[in-house]
């Protein structure tokens, strides 16, 4: 069993800034996450499309972000990663009932794009242009050769090495767009790509679609705030 005095010094690393933490935190508590979120899928209907690797992925991105929150111990993580998940399902069934009705997406705006576009980091889908012609707003993003993440889990679950890789690179690109005054508040698999690259031993992850984002408010030290 995972020592929880290594996870709560991890933590706290990683709220303290030490990128190196989070490197080490993953390993260390992702079978335990795997197994919160098939007890959360447990009460779910047969045929959702979030899968427990998906649903862990998304969960350990939203947790490692909240550079706030006065982890405890190990239970108290794996208390909110529970937490987290439920938040995360009730999240994909509001859009999955907005879908049915043709309900649309709110969109970036020429301003927030230019935000976007000034980010640089190897994880993160390059924008290189931001226009507009005819009354018409246009963005020009790098070409990815792949598949998201959510066309990926349904053909069965990354092996382990990938899964750990790409929560890390998907971790640190939101911490390259933190740091810029920049919150996705849409993360989820489809807004994650999985790149084939010449050569590489296992596909790159990048950040997609920030047209939700918003300019960050800096929460006080008590904050929780896990949305």
């Amino acid at each position: 069993m995972v020592s929880s005095r290594d996870v709560t010094a991890l933590l706290g690393d990683w709220t303290r800034g030490e990128r190196g933490a989070l490197d080490q935190l993953l390993p260390l508590v992702y079978a335990e996450l795997r197994r919160v979120a098939a007890r959360q899928l447990r009460n779910e209907r047969n045929d959702h499309t979030l899968q427990p690797t998906a649903l862990v992925h998304e969960a350990y991105i939203r947790l490692v972000d909240q550079r706030h929150v006065d982890w405890h111990n190990r239970a108290h993580f794996f208390g909110v990663a529970a937490q987290v998940m439920r938040r995360i399902l009730v999240d994909h069934a509001r859009r999955h009932g907005a879908s049915k009705r043709g309900d649309g997406a709110g969109c970036v705006s020429i301003d927030e794009a230019r935000d976007v576009a000034a980010l640089n980091h190897p994880h993160i889908c390059t924008l290189y242009d931001i226009g507009s012609h005819d009354g018409i707003d246009f963005l020009v993003m790098e070409h990815l050769d792949g598949e998201t993440l959510a066309e990926r889990v349904k053909k069965g679950p990354l092996p382990m090495d990938q899964a750990l890789q790409c929560a890390v690179q998907i971790a640190s690109a939101l911490d390259e767009a933190h740091r810029a005054g920049i919150v996705h508040r849409d993360l989820k698999p489809g807004n994650i790509f999985l790149v084939r690259g010449a050569g590489a031993a296992l596909p790159g992850a990048k950040l997609l679609d920030f047209g939700l984002s918003k300019a960050m408010i800096s929460a006080g030290p008590g904050s929780t705030d896990l949305t």
